[in-house]
C-alpha cells in the first residue's frame, strides 16, 4: 500500500465514529474513558463484548457482527490502515455493534475493566518464533494473564493460526490447572465435526494459507 494510501486511510479513520485512537499516555497512565463504561457510553446496551486481536482488515469481527446482533465486537489492531476496510464497511452496512480500536494489544487491560469482556479471538497472529520475542506472542502467559483480567468468568479465547509452532505452543501453556481446554484441532478444515464458529469466514491471509495447503489450526480455551 502506497503512503498517500496509508495518509488517506488514517484521514479518514479520523472521521469513523466506529473507531476509536487513544493516545498511547492515556493508555499508559490508565485514564482511557470507556474503560469500564463500553456498554454505557459507547454500545448503550448491556451485550456480551467480543474482542478480535490484530483483527487485520476486520474480517472475522465484521463476520462475527453480522451472525450476533445480540453482541458487540471489537477489532483492535495498531495499523489501522488496515482495519480502516472493516470499519468503512461496517458503516456501509449500518452495523451498531462493532468497533475498532487502534492501540497496542499489550495495553489491553488499560482499554478494558475487569471482566467487561466475554469472549477473545486471535486470528493468525505473528508466531514469533524466534526466542528473543516470546514474550511478544499473543499466547504468552503474560499476554494469558492480562486477557484473564478482563474476561468475564467462564469467558473464552479462541486461537486460530496456520503456524503448527504456535499451536503447540499454546497448547504446551494449557497443561496447567489454570485453564481448562475445550476445543483443539491441528486442521480444522479437514474436521467434518469443526465448529462453524470457526469456519464460517476466512480473512485474506487465510485463503492464501489455504491455497497453498497449509493446514489452519484452532483451538478454545477458557481459565478455571
Amino acid at each position: 500500500m502506497g503512503s498517500k494510501n496509508k495518509l488517506k486511510r488514517f484521514k479518514e479513520n479520523e472521521t469513523f465514529k466506529n473507531v476509536i485512537q487513544p493516545e498511547r499516555e492515556m493508555l499508559e497512565n490508565d485514564v482511557f474513558q470507556l474503560k469500564g463504561n463500553w456498554h454505557t457510553d459507547f454500545f448503550k446496551n448491556d451485550n456480551p463484548i467480543v474482542l478480535e486481536l490484530g483483527c487485520g482488515k476486520g474480517e472475522y469481527t465484521l463476520y462475527l457482527a453480522t451472525q450476533n446482533s445480540d453482541k458487540n465486537f471489537i477489532g483492535i489492531d495498531i495499523k489501522g490502515a488496515r482495519f480502516w476496510r472493516g470499519a468503512k464497511t461496517a458503516l456501509e452496512k449500518n452495523l451498531q455493534n462493532i468497533a475498532f480500536i487502534r492501540a497496542q494489544i499489550e495495553l489491553i487491560d488499560t482499554l478494558f475493566s475487569i471482566g467487561e469482556v466475554a469472549e477473545i479471538w486471535i486470528t493468525f497472529p505473528d508466531p514469533q518464533i524466534k526466542f528473543k520475542r516470546t514474550k511478544h506472542r499473543l499466547t504468552h502467559p503474560e499476554f494469558f494473564h492480562k486477557y484473564k483480567q478482563i474476561l468475564q468468568p467462564g469467558g473464552s479465547v479462541h486461537l486460530k493460526t496456520d503456524s503448527e509452532f504456535l499451536h503447540g505452543y499454546t497448547l504446551g501453556i494449557l497443561n496447567d490447572s489454570a485453564f481448562e481446554l475445550l476445543y483443539a484441532h491441528h486442521d480444522i478444515y479437514n474436521n467434518p465435526h469443526a465448529p462453524e464458529v470457526a469456519i464460517g469466514v476466512q480473512t485474506f491471509y487465510e485463503k492464501i494459507f489455504l491455497e497453498q495447503n497449509k493446514p489452519i489450526t484452532y483451538l478454545e480455551l477458557k481459565f478455571k
